[in-house]
């Protein structure tokens, strides 16, 4: 399918921003999860999310019902194992092992029979090395790591997956199935917990609305919106903006610093960010493009 390269733009500059909301999350919610249980965050944040787009569950399908819970599963596996994941290693090993999915995307297209252009792996190999640099410090590999490592594929698997079925729905409603399946999920994966935790969450109701609202439903419709017209693997290659993006915020917020290596990383991202957008040389076909089979 051919994109309007003005649509690609716009897809581009709303993933940025996705991009840029993502990454505020990570200092606002370091202080909440100290006191409030994440399934109650998750809870509190997908039961506040899927009550603002319920005007939008009319003129629900079955097609589009079982796109939306489909997509709706996968990001709550995503959630679910990033949030077991880190109780075990540190956040910015997390992080590095979460972003090998920019790999995994082009790699299951290019699996799956579809051409895939041989500078997407070079840019994403880049990426991942610029992301490396930043937040690896090594030590022993365990089941953390390991939960990630699938976590990165459910989050590739999402992405190929929203590319395909984003154009066939209204987003909103798409949006809207999604964050009512994953609401319903957390409440019950919650069971009264959240009711317990009241007064921790009137205390930090502030965040938790606007980790709701903006950082959950807003983030997701963007998403869903800019993948109409963004490949899965373009998608996934910018995905490596967020923590790039909260190391900034996370130096504005809370004082923390970049450092050398931060520095290096963060122009390898850029620069792998500036080699998916060159344009591709006019060779004969199957010299610039990776193909199975």
């Amino acid at each position: 399918m051919q994109i309007d390269n003005t649509l690609r733009f716009k897809g581009i500059i709303l993933l940025i921003l996705v991009n840029i909301i993502g990454a505020t999350t990570f200092p606002l919610t370091k202080d909440i999860v100290s006191s409030l249980p994440p399934s109650a965050l998750i809870a509190t944040r997908f039961v506040i999310a899927a009550a603002v787009f319920t005007l939008n569950l009319r003129n629900i399908n079955a097609l589009l019902f079982r796109d939306g819970t489909v997509l709706g599963l996968l990001l709550l596996f995503y959630l679910a194992i990033e949030t077991i994941a880190l109780k075990t290693i540190p956040a910015n090993r997390a992080v590095f092992i979460a972003s090998l999915n920019t790999l995994i995307v082009p790699l299951l297209g290019w699996l799956s029979g579809q051409r895939v252009p041989l500078k997407t792996f070079l840019a994403a190999g880049v990426a991942v090395i610029g992301i490396g640099v930043m937040f690896w410090e090594g030590g022993e590999l365990g089941i953390g790591d390991l939960l990630m490592f699938v976590d990165a594929f459910v989050y590739a698997v999402y992405i190929i997956f929203l590319e395909r079925v984003a154009s066939r729905h209204p987003t909103l409603t798409l949006t809207s199935v999604q964050l009512l399946f994953i609401a319903t999920v957390g409440v019950l994966w919650n069971n009264t917990q959240i009711i317990n935790q009241f007064e921790v969450i009137h205390q930090h109701w502030g965040v938790i609305f606007y980790l709701g609202l903006v950082a959950t439903a807003a983030v997701i419709w963007l998403q869903t919106l800019a993948q109409q017209w963004v490949s899965a693997d373009e998608a996934a290659l910018l995905f490596t903006l967020e923590p790039l993006f909260a190391t900034i915020f996370s130096f504005w917020l809370l004082g923390e610093h970049l450092g050398i290596r931060g520095l290096i990383g963060a122009i390898l991202v850029l620069v792998a960010l500036l080699l998916s957008q060159s344009p591709q040389k006019i060779e004969p076909e199957g010299k610039v493009e990776v193909q199975s089979g």
